[in-house]
């Protein structure tokens, strides 16, 4: 259950990184690096099976996702940075949400 979570931290700090190498964009380093650094974090939790670690991973997607969307309704999903934040948000919020109704069933 951790490996998603270690693979968007890995997707989120590189992203990160581009977008401050490409365009100096020092938003998109720290957006980058602090996501990378939660997924790890959440990831390194699940691995432990510590508790707080599925949250926070549902949280981070959740977040993602709503950053995603903010940035790409305006530009009316044509940009593909918005675009791809949105997808990796939606699949990790998806994953971890069915993963959080298995343990604690809410539906």
């Amino acid at each position: 259950m951790e490996h998603p979570a270690y693979t968007l931290s890995g997707l989120c700090t590189v992203g990160g990184i581009i977008g401050y190498s490409r365009k100096g964009s020092l938003p998109s380093l720290v957006a980058g690096l602090t996501f990378g650094t939660i997924y790890g974090y959440s990831g390194y939790l699940l691995h432990k099976n510590a508790d707080w670690g599925l949250e926070l991973a549902l949280g981070a997607s959740s977040f993602l996702l709503a950053t995603g969307l903010a940035r790409s309704i305006p530009t009316k999903f044509k940009k593909p940075l918005p675009l791809v934040l949105t997808v990796l948000g939606g699949l990790g919020s998806a994953y971890y949400l069915k993963k959080y109704n298995e343990f604690y069933p809410l539906f």
